[in-house]
């Protein structure tokens, strides 16, 4: 499950799944960092689309850590990585409280 909300070096970021506009630019996903938003295109599987999001969440680590060059191939690389590493042991650590749209909050235990 992809949240709505991720904080990132203290800042935090919304997490939009948008409708089709990326893919007219060969895009699965997009970080804006001045708004603070991450953007993944909704038509994809959901691997895809968490696979994605862990791709634009490494963009905000780079960039809060002082990377404002980034290497989109090797983003590209460790993030595909780090999904099938977090996704394949079911990483987690603790208690996740997801934010829906509506407002409601939930406690995920993974």
């Amino acid at each position: 499950m992809i949240p709505s909300k991720v904080k990132v070096a203290g800042i935090e970021y919304q997490v939009k799944e948008v409708e089709g506009n990326l893919e007219k630019f060969n895009n699965l996903g997009q970080i804006n960092y001045f708004k603070g938003i991450i953007e993944i295109d909704d038509s994809m599987a959901a691997d895809r689309k968490e696979q994605t999001f862990v791709h634009e969440l490494l963009h905000a680590c780079f960039k809060e850590a002082g990377f404002d060059e980034q290497d989109e191939d090797m983003i590209d690389r460790v993030s595909a990585i780090l999904y099938q590493v977090m996704k394949d042991n079911q990483l987690h650590f603790g208690k996740t409280i997801i934010e829906t749209d509506s407002g409601m909050k939930m406690t995920m235990n993974y």
